[in-house]
């Protein structure tokens, strides 16, 4: 097999992502891997990950290859689940606050932190626009995510995002309530949900 061949392989094994590790792995250097960038095979996606060059890069994918307990919550968790009126400006997404982001992410990302024991409470695997999965929040914690994080989000699309959860066909109104409970937000669900139905 050759190296662009192995390249593919690769990148179909790592879901598009050719990671340095894992072409070193296949006996490729990174100097050939540079090589491979100048004559256009592959482009550099970010510090260690490579895409082919045909390929469109899927960058809420490629963070999150980057950093595996990063949760995309907020706008882009509405965005994801097709309950937003427009595409977020910025790449909203959530840590436990034990742990800090690396200087490498871009500056445009809009970081929340929530207790450890939280963190994990409504993670559910969502499809990107490109296809490749993603871990985000469910569309009940995304609710209470956008009502306790009013400071930093307009009004405008939290009464958006209210409302098209209202409008799902698949709502939980049992989880909603319990989620929630768990961010403090009973009192202000209530008050929009009045509203709406």
């Amino acid at each position: 097999m050759d190296i662009q061949q192995s390249l593919r392989a690769i990148a179909e094994q790592g879901d598009g992502v050719i990671r340095t590790a894992d072409a070193q792995a296949a006996g490729i250097s990174r100097t050939m891997l540079s090589k491979l960038e100048q004559e256009g095979f592959i482009e550099r996606a970010a510090r260690g990950q490579y895409i082919l060059a045909e390929t469109f890069p899927d960058e809420l994918h490629l963070w999150q290859c980057r950093r595996t307990d990063l949760v995309y919550s907020h706008e882009t968790a509405l965005y994801l689940l097709d309950m937003a009126e427009r595409v977020p400006l910025q790449h909203s997404a959530t840590l436990p606050n034990n742990k800090r982001l690396s200087s490498v992410f871009p500056g445009d990302f809009k970081l929340y932190y929530v207790k450890p024991e939280l963190h994990d409470l409504g993670v559910v695997a969502l499809p990107t626009k490109l296809g490749h999965e993603v871990t985000a929040y469910n569309a009940e914690r995304t609710i209470c995510d956008v009502l306790r994080s009013r400071r930093r989000i307009d009004d405008q699309t939290a009464a958006a995002a209210i409302k098209n959860y209202a409008a799902r066909p698949q709502k939980d109104f049992t989880t909603l309530g319990e989620m929630a409970r768990a961010f403090r937000v009973t009192a202000q669900l209530q008050t929009y949900l009045e509203v709406l139905l």
